[in-house]
């Protein structure tokens, strides 16, 4: 009986272990996913306002993620790039 009881409770532990190995790296791919698509909404937006002084920046998936890894400091750097680059 007490082997049992034990082995349950050695199931119960390996399965919360393994659950978490599982779910942290799903919740950065997540969070990653999200980050990506407001970057491509800021560039969406940048190009909506720039398309006043004739500027554009290309709406790609790596332009996207490069915004939704650095955030607003990736946008400066997006925008100072195609100015200096042209």
């Amino acid at each position: 009986m007490d082997l049992n009881i034990i082995t349950y409770l050695a199931c119960i532990c390996f399965i919360f272990i393994i659950g978490k190995v599982f779910i942290v790296p799903i919740k950065k791919i997540v969070k990653l996913m999200i980050n990506s698509i407001i970057g491509g909404i800021i560039i969406y937006l940048i190009n909506v306002i720039g398309a006043n002084f004739g500027f554009h920046i290309g709406l790609n998936i790596v332009n996207s993620v490069i915004i939704g890894l650095l955030g607003l400091p990736g946008a400066v750097c997006l925008i100072i790039v195609k100015l200096l680059v042209g």
